[in-house]
């Protein structure tokens, strides 16, 4: 049995202020999902908050690159020393977030500890870099980058702390829920980066993509894998608590049943929770279901 540590990252620092002068509330993630009672139907230890800068984005402006930067190096990096703490202790860390740039510190833990996979379940690739701006506009908000970041694509200060870039292989990287013709997909086909889309799952079923996207996350190839939940990847007729809902989401059962395989394999090392955003679900729905998935990843 693998000990679960509860442990929340309330940091909002990679997202696009949601109005003029108001913050993100994916910060509220974590203390949502508690209230759901996630940390005794895990049965988790408590692991505590790696508490975040406060959201500030000055001066910055369209083309500066990407905002928080500084602060989101230094969060990353006080993440990663957490995380770590928990893997080498052979400990199964759920992370609830936050905005999708908390998995840089999943992935710089991992990277400090060795060759290490990702299961990304997301409506999105979360690739946008200097190079795709053509397709995904100029770079600035790390939540919508933590992908071509964490495979060492974009600015240095985020993209190779500790001289460790890239923290992931694109080989090593397996996607699940993006919608169908989505924009990205020929530059990850391209780079080698495995892909299912929404259409790709519901013709296959969920739980053979999700076995067989585990080639090669094994050793000799990685010592584990981590898995990064996206809340956007579900349709918005059940989701609608996100920064940006888009049609053609997956349905929970399809979300259970990856969950299920890729939580289940003894090879996962970690899972971390992203984006649902309490101040979108007034009546609670929304984040019941996202707890009631979770704790039924472990069930």
């Amino acid at each position: 049995m693998r000990t679960l540590v509860l442990l929340d990252a309330p940091s909002n620092l990679g997202l696009r202020p949601p109005a003029p002068g108001v913050v993100p509330g994916v910060y509220k993630l974590a203390g949502a999902l508690r209230e759901q009672g996630l940390l005794a139907r895990l049965g988790a230890v408590e692991g505590g908050v790696v508490v975040p800068p406060r959201y500030d984005r000055g001066d910055w402006r369209e083309g500066d690159g990407v905002f928080h930067a500084e602060a989101l190096a230094a969060y990353t990096v006080t993440l990663a020393d957490r995380i770590e703490r928990h893997l080498r202790a052979g400990e199964f860390p759920v992370v609830l977030g936050g905005d999708c740039s908390i998995q840089l510190g999943a992935a710089l833990a991992m990277r400090r500890l060795g060759r290490y996979g990702l299961a990304a379940i997301d409506g999105s690739a979360d690739f946008r870099h200097p190079g795709n701006a053509a397709v995904n506009g100029s770079v600035g908000a790390a939540g919508g980058e933590e992908l071509a970041l964490s495979t060492g694509r974009g600015q240095p200060d985020l993209s190779d702390l500790e001289g460790l870039s890239p923290y992931l292989r694109d080989e090593d990287v397996r996607l699940f829920g993006l919608r169908d013709g989505d924009p990205d997909l020929p530059e990850l086909h391209a780079a080698g980066i495995s892909a299912a889309t929404v259409g790709d799952i519901r013709r296959r079923g969920a739980d053979p993509v999700a076995r067989a996207a585990l080639d090669g996350l094994h050793p000799p190839h990685t010592a584990g894998f981590w898995v990064h939940l996206d809340a956007d990847v579900l349709d918005p007729g059940v989701m609608p608590a996100v920064d940006s809902p888009d049609p053609g989401g997956l349905v929970p059962d399809e979300l259970a049943a990856l969950l299920a395989v890729l939580v289940g394999s003894p090879r996962c090392a970690g899972l971390n929770v992203t984006i649902y955003d309490p101040d979108l679900d007034p009546d609670g729905r929304a984040g019941a279901l996202l707890a009631d998935l979770v704790a039924g990843a472990f069930a």
